[in-house]
């Protein structure tokens, strides 16, 4: 499933957008954003972000300015970032943060066929790493699986601790520990953690990079040391 995002404050232009999307037959997610406000309060992750470079100044940030924030995040998988404007003197200025290409406005169909599909083909040779999906508060979050450093299980819910903070939503960690298997390992009932950020441990608890300490069950202890040892070892090959 690829997750589209297409920031224009004209609304037929995002309408016009919309409709060549979906024109490609590709499984996709689109979300619209009117602002680059509204596009970084949403907090949400996409493959591929459709810019317009003239995009309305919300809070002193345009396209431009929105593009050099998103690459300046620092997440481990950068989206592709394609341009719009209807002034084509813009689109040298777009190569300066990454952009994947530009279209020009009235966009051409042909070209905006050919552009996505390269902007598929680019995302599928790049190994997106996996992503937790969790559902709360009637909205939808992405998390990437190295950027989490533990899951809790918590009054029939899950706890995820990560580098944006922490989330709690309705789920069972036991349908997490099947999904999330490699790098993650159940040391405990109640705990879950990514074997990437263990620092220490000791046979009754282990102290992740985050600071935080976490219970490790005694019968846990044994496979959990084998478990760690494994990837400490593949990561060194690596």
């Amino acid at each position: 499933m690829v997750r589209i995002a297409v920031c224009d404050d004209e609304e037929p232009s995002r309408v016009c957008l919309i409709s060549l999307i979906k024109e490609q037959n590709t499984e996709c997610v689109i979300a619209e954003f009117e602002s680059a406000g509204e596009y970084l309060k949403s907090g949400q992750k996409f493959d591929i972000i459709y810019i317009d470079i003239e995009l309305g100044l919300d809070g002193g940030i345009d396209g431009m300015e929105l593009a050099r924030q998103i690459r300046g995040m620092g997440t481990s998988n950068s989206p592709v970032i394609i341009f719009v404007t209807g002034h084509e003197e813009y689109v040298y200025e777009a190569f300066d943060v990454g952009a994947f290409q530009y279209l020009i406005k009235p966009v051409d169909k042909e070209r905006f066929a050919a552009i996505f599909g390269r902007a598929i083909k680019f995302i599928d040779g790049h190994s997106r790493e996996q992503e937790l999906e969790i559902h709360f508060a009637n909205t939808v979050k992405n998390i990437p699986l190295g950027d989490i450093f533990y899951v809790e299980s918590f009054n029939h819910k899950v706890v995820v601790h990560s580098k944006e903070g922490t989330v709690e939503y309705y789920a069972r960690i036991g349908e997490l520990e099947q999904s999330m298997q490699g790098r993650f390992f159940r040391i405990h009932r109640g705990y879950l953690v990514n074997l990437d950020y263990v620092d220490s441990y000791s046979r009754t608890e282990a102290v992740m990079s985050c600071g935080d300490s976490v219970l490790i069950s005694k019968y846990k202890y044994a496979d959990f040391v084998k478990a760690y040892m494994r990837h400490i070892a593949a990561k060194e090959v690596k």
